[in-house]
């Protein structure tokens, strides 16, 4: 049986709306000169800037705040060959203390957090892919 794929590139409206349907997506940074990727719980703030939560202490706070990085979330269906990547790539940078507990609706962290901040990515540039099985 030949399966029949259609693939298309997605506008930065749907890109963002796919992206609010998922709870987890992957940060994409440096570490020691070479590339990183750590999977991380993630919500959209008011301006569709990615928002996570971690520790203040981490090795992933000290090597991405300030840094340009990318953040890329997907949902794929195996059986009919389908499914979409979304990708934000933008500045990452810490949260002041006062506004970041002021974010009480920031995501929660699957994993457990100590001296919790919140890190905002910049969705300066947002590109998603499609593919629709048969």
């Amino acid at each position: 049986m030949v399966l029949q794929n259609d693939f298309r590139a997605l506008d930065r409206r749907t890109c963002l709306r796919l992206l609010a349907r998922v709870p987890v997506g992957r940060v994409v940074y440096t570490k020691q000169a070479l590339p990183a990727v750590l999977p991380v719980n993630f919500c959209l703030d008011a301006d569709s800037s990615v928002l996570l939560r971690t520790s203040a202490g981490s090795d992933l706070v000290r090597a991405i705040d300030g840094a340009v990085v990318a953040f890329e979330a997907d949902e794929f269906d195996a059986a009919t060959r389908s499914g979409w990547s979304v990708v934000v790539t933008g500045r990452a940078s810490l949260l002041p203390g006062a506004e970041g507990r002021e974010l009480l609706d920031g995501p929660d962290s699957w994993m457990p957090v100590r001296d919790d901040v919140l890190v905002r990515i910049d969705s300066e540039m947002v590109t998603g892919r499609e593919l629709t099985g048969a």
